[in-house]
């Protein structure tokens, strides 16, 4: 029989090993490791994986869902992520993780030998992740774009 403690800490470890496998993700895609990032999805042609990059259509099946990620790493000389506002919440053998994505990006300059100008992005993100025996693997990513004001406020009528 198990106590409390013992529910604590196996729900103390699960939530780690999510967050673990929430910054791999991260991680392979700002290497732009593709065999690594593939490892951490779902694994299998019979399950049905998601993904919703900011401006994108959905995109469903595991072949689908890493082609995108290859067209990303393929076209992307330089990803960062800096993750704020990270959450886990967990019900059985499925962990949900929303945080807030702040992305620094840059492509090719256009005489090809240097880096490009740098792009900031903030994105929401909703990740859900299965227990698998291999370890925490993700079922479906949703990004969806954070809209920032530009400054331009409308002029406000002020009395005379």
């Amino acid at each position: 029989m198990t106590g409390p403690r013992d529910e604590h800490a196996e729900a103390a470890a699960d939530i780690a090993a999510v967050e673990q496998a929430n910054t791999a993700f991260y991680e392979a895609m700002e290497r732009g490791d593709f065999e690594e990032l593939s490892g951490l999805w779902l694994p299998g042609e019979d399950l049905t994986v998601s993904c919703v990059h900011p401006g994108w259509p959905v995109l469903t099946g595991r072949g689908e869902v890493l082609r995108s990620y290859a067209l990303i790493m393929a076209n992307t000389e330089y990803i960062q992520f800096f993750l704020t506002d990270v959450r886990v919440a967990m019900t059985g053998d499925t962990a949900l993780v929303t945080c807030t994505e702040n992305i620094l990006s840059g492509g090719p300059a256009e005489d090809g030998n240097a880096l490009g100008p740098l792009v900031g992005q903030l994105v929401v993100a909703t990740n859900v992740f299965r227990r698998t025996p291999d370890g925490w693997k993700l079922w479906s990513h949703h990004g969806s774009p954070v809209l920032t004001e530009t400054g331009e406020e409308e002029d406000e009528e002020t009395p005379s």
